[in-house]
């Protein structure tokens, strides 16, 4: 039988029937049938009777897309009744404009109510939504003055908004202040605890609640879990863990993710958790394939990123960043390029991912291909992008685009600056590099030591010593950078390159520091290239104190004989490595020992 025959049978009899009754029926109607009521409401002129038209507004009030009718049919209403002003607060506390509960519940005090513990319960919840600190000790106040901070909801409301609104101390004064508490109690402080980055503290507040006997849930654990992903501390986790198990508390999707995440780099664990689950989402597989990929499984990723029943965005961003952190930049870009005819929209986080793994291939084509992506599909060049097509436009020789892409940002951190100066210096721009580290005092930004770095390259490419040396000087001088390690082998390199080998032994010999063997590497290395075999001899004696075990040295210091034919001390040099017993790496040519 259709809803409007039966409704139309109850609407004749709505006036003779009890409260009772009314409410038992509209329990079971829809917002349909609120209508019909509603529309019979209207016609027998009962639609401003506050006990006739309270379940109406009930209906309305509590689904989104028809609070605009609770509000009509609340301001044609006469006297509506407390239970009325609950209904269209709670309603406006679960909409989009949880403020406007605030200002009903004092519309409400200005009418002479004075609300019950729903009241409260329910603009506290929309204080919580608006993060209003305020509002909410305004609230608090009225409800401690009228008695109803004693009831247990309101209290657990009260933990619930300060938690949100990063009030964790005064949340924890109602938790003290509470004669009785339940579960909820102990989840809404430890939420506030997490929710203001107090991991220590919620670890402390789980311990007392398994004192207390209050058995944990779902809830509790994860906050729990969070917290000792955040503080490192695998142990509790652990603990956790098997408290799970001998509880068998059944793992919901939200803590199976958590726990997922927390052992993701236990791939069997991880495996074994993933199982378990009743209910899995796509968030559960992206979490393992993360997992698996930070260890560097990636056969392993793979076959989970093939088994899953629905990939999103992030699924693929995963397997794509996991391919390019451990150097399978070809499968990176192919995947990619199977992400697009899927038809799946890569984000901003995909196109950062996969751009440097086109730099590494120095993949100029399929770069290009994938910033005109960008382009027609309205992806945000934000800093991440940005800096990443840089990096690649710069490692693959197009500095004009890289310069066009760097303009073109709106805006630009500190790694956007040092890509570009460092881009232009490695490719022959000194001049254009020295421009752009001016330019940057225009723009107040400061320069950092990856700045001084790029500097460095520029006048090493350009072979501009004095140049080099003027910076260096002023670095720290003027710019307030201390030099690094970096920062001298750059100097090495720039006195070495250029032919000034004495005066790179002594710049090494005057550093406040005790330079590492890199440094005397570099050295060598310059000796080879301008043939001075007694400042090599004497490098290689600080190398052989310092680093004897590195099979790169003494192939190195050979190679030095060599290209001076002399041909005995080069064999000599070899011999040394195994008469120290120095093991040359497995596939190292002395070619590829040599350094550049």
């Amino acid at each position: 039988m259709k809803i409007v025959s039966y409704s139309s049978r109850r609407f004749a009899s709505l006036r003779t029937n009890s409260t009772l009754d009314r409410r038992t029926f509209l329990k079971s109607t829809s917002i349909d049938a609120a209508k019909e009521l509603h529309a019979h409401l209207i016609r027998t002129h009962l639609h401003t009777d506050p006990y006739s038209i309270s379940s109406v507004i009930k209906a309305y009030a509590l689904s989104p897309s028809h609070f605009s009718k609770a509000r009509i049919a609340f301001d044609q209403t006469k006297r509506p009744t407390l239970l009325i002003w609950n209904y269209m607060i709670r309603g406006l506390s679960l909409g989009d404009r949880p403020d406007e509960a605030v200002r009903m519940y004092r519309l409400l005090c200005r009418r002479g109510l004075v609300g019950d513990n729903l009241t409260f319960i329910f603009v506290l919840k929309a204080c919580s939504r608006v993060s209003g600190t305020v509002l909410g000790e305004e609230i608090h106040g009225r409800a401690l003055k009228l008695g109803f901070e004693s009831y247990l909801f309101v209290s657990n409301a009260l933990i619930h908004m300060y938690g949100l609104c990063g009030c964790a101390n005064i949340a924890r004064k109602v938790f003290d202040g509470m004669l009785e508490r339940d579960l909820v109690s102990w989840n809404s402080m430890i939420c506030a605890y997490s929710q203001c980055d107090m991991y220590d503290e919620v670890l402390v507040l789980f311990e007392s609640m398994r004192d207390a006997d209050v058995e944990p849930d779902a809830v509790t654990l994860v906050k729990v879990l969070l917290a000792c992903g955040h503080l490192g501390k695998q142990e509790t986790a652990d603990s956790v863990m098997k408290y799970i198990e001998k509880s068998q508390i059944e793992i919901d999707v939200y803590l199976g993710n958590t726990l997922i995440d927390m052992y993701g780099r236990r791939a069997e664990l991880a495996r074994k958790i993933l199982d378990s689950m009743k209910e899995t989402n796509t968030v559960s597989w992206n979490a393992m394939i993360n997992g698996y990929a930070k260890t560097g499984n990636l056969e392993g990723a793979r076959k989970l990123f093939d088994q899953m029943p629905r990939r999103d965005v992030i699924s693929w961003t995963s397997i794509i960043t996991g391919y390019c952190q451990t150097g399978h930049f070809a499968d990176a870009v192919k995947l990619f390029q199977e992400m697009v005819k899927a038809k799946v929209k890569p984000d901003e986080i995909t196109v950062a991912s996969v751009l440097p793994a086109c730099a590494h291939l120095g993949s100029l084509d399929t770069g290009q291909a994938i910033h005109k992506y960008i382009r027609t599909h309205d992806l945000k060049l934000d800093i991440y992008v940005g800096n990443a097509l840089i990096d690649m436009y710069c490692k693959c020789g197009d500095v004009g685009k890289a310069m066009a892409v760097f303009d073109e940002m709106k805006e630009k951190d500190l790694v956007s600056w040092n890509s570009i100066i460092s881009g232009l210096a490695v490719n022959g721009f000194a001049s254009s590099a020295f421009d752009l580290f001016y330019r940057m005092f225009d723009e107040n930004v400061k320069p950092n030591s990856g700045t001084f770095v790029g500097i460095f390259l520029a006048c090493t490419h350009a072979g501009l010593v004095d140049k080099g040396l003027e910076f260096f000087e002023g670095m720290k001088s003027i710019h307030g950078v201390n030099p690094g390690m970096k920062h001298y082998g750059c100097i090495v390199d720039l006195l070495g390159r250029s032919g000034h080998l004495d005066k790179a032994y002594d710049f090494i010999n005057a550093m406040p520091e005790e330079p590492d063997v890199v440094l005397w590497r570099i050295l060598l290395s310059a000796c080879k290239l301008h043939g001075n075999i007694h400042l090599a001899e004497v490098v290689m004696k600080k190398l052989s104190e310092s680093d004897p075990s590195n099979s790169g040295n003494y192939l190195l210091f050979s190679n030095v004989y060599a290209s001076s034919n002399r041909w005995d001390d080069a064999t000599n040099a070899r011999e040394t490595m195994a008469k120290f017993n120095v093991k040359k790496p497995t596939g190292l040519s002395s070619i590829e020992g040599e350094t550049p």
